[in-house]
């Protein structure tokens, strides 16, 4: 039996998370949970999975929930950061499951890491703030990441058992959004953008889908959790999404893994490597799939893939500035407080007006995102207001 604790268990990934604990409960039982603003559908996830612990983003959030939940709690109740902490690093968890939005989470995955347990990671934001932390900590330790994006995840299953020197490149795939194929996005509005072909996801990450902010995020991730250069990363779309991503071994032999679109299969791997269990999902069935197409991404149409890669070249403090100006001006364009162009233009002079330091310490990350938050924002009202 494996106890686990669930960072964002009111997400789409986190859903999926307690679903396949549904599916395993001989296998896999909740000991904490921990959410955002959605304190009726943690009531219901606390009622239904009884964990020890559980916590919420604010204290206003926690008032909600204790009296949504009853008096006594059938929980001990905590809330912001420190709630987060307690609910990673409780004793009975064995493995963390990081599907919080944002950098929120990183302190508690930091704190779980040094409690030694076990990190499955869907949050994006964590290694690419404090990658060099967060691998150092977890290499000391003797701790594992786990990755539940399906692309990480993928190459995961297609390295195990392969030594780094066989490694030629990381291919990633991107199903491209729904712009893959628009001539000129200048007047696209949050409706079009959040109308992703493949996924169903938050509106953050399905902005981010759509500017392919997300596989330039991908990118960092991936040089942190599999040790490989920039230069050793390549994108291509694909937009059936079947490919989750490949590996090109040193004799050019291309080894990809395949699978039905579903979160499910990369949060089941991850909580039961190196195991394998069965899925209560259909098989692949490659003879009604169809075609399968590669196509190169588009620099003109993704700017922000490029911002990414030159973030990743520049290391330091300077991925921290990339993501932290891309929440921000997504968050601007869902407002319609910036068109979608803007976006990345936002990042990149956010970028430009940064001087890198090394991240030495969570402190310098927390204030480093400050910093670039706040420029963001003035970046984004200058750019509103030429517009």
């Amino acid at each position: 039996m494996k106890h686990v604790a669930i960072l964002g268990s009111t997400g789409s990934i986190g859903r999926s998370a307690l679903a396949v604990v549904d599916a395993h409960p001989q296998r896999l039982k909740v000991v904490s949970l921990a959410a955002g603003d959605n304190a009726a559908l943690l009531a219901e996830q606390i009622a239904r999975y009884r964990p020890v612990v559980a916590a919420m983003a604010t204290g206003q959030g926690i008032d909600k929930l204790r009296s949504l939940c009853g008096t006594p709690p059938p929980a001990t109740l905590d809330a912001g950061p420190a709630g987060l902490v307690a609910v990673a690093t409780h004793p009975a968890v064995d493995i963390v499951i990081c599907a919080s939005a944002g950098t929120a989470g990183l302190e508690a995955v930091l704190a779980a890491i040094e409690g030694g347990k076990t990190i499955a990671l869907a949050n994006k934001e964590v290694l690419v703030t404090a990658g060099r932390l967060v691998t150092d900590a977890a290499r000391k330790r003797g701790v594992a990441i786990l990755p539940i994006d399906s692309e990480h995840n993928a190459i995961h299953q297609c390295l195990h058992g392969r030594s780094r020197e066989e490694i030629r490149r990381l291919i990633l795939t991107a199903s491209g959004g729904p712009f893959r194929n628009h001539r000129t996005l200048e007047h696209v509005d949050p409706e079009a953008a959040l109308q992703h072909p493949t996924w169903q996801m938050g509106k953050k990450i399905t902005i981010d889908s759509a500017t392919l902010m997300n596989k330039g995020l991908e990118v960092i991730e991936a040089h942190w959790l599999f040790g490989v250069t920039a230069d050793q990363i390549d994108v291509v779309i694909h937009p059936q999404s079947i490919v989750h991503s490949m590996v090109e071994l040193r004799d050019g032999s291309v080894i990809a893994q395949l699978g039905v679109t579903d979160m499910r299969l990369p949060i089941q791997y991850a909580c039961s490597y190196p195991e394998r269990w069965d899925a209560p999902l259909p098989s692949l069935d490659l003879t009604r799939v169809g075609p399968l197409e590669f196509q190169p991404p588009s620099p003109s149409r993704f700017p922000c893939l490029d911002l990414a890669y030159r973030a990743l070249r520049a290391e330091a403090t300077v991925p921290v500035v990339l993501n932290a100006a891309n929440e921000v001006a997504v968050e601007a364009f869902l407002e319609r407080k910036l068109g979608f162009t803007g976006i990345p233009r936002v990042i990149e002079k956010t970028m430009n007006a940064h001087s890198k330091e090394d991240v030495s310490s969570l402190q310098v990350v927390q204030r480093v995102d400050r910093w670039a938050r706040e420029y963001a924002r003035d970046a984004a009202r200058e750019l509103n207001t030429v517009s």
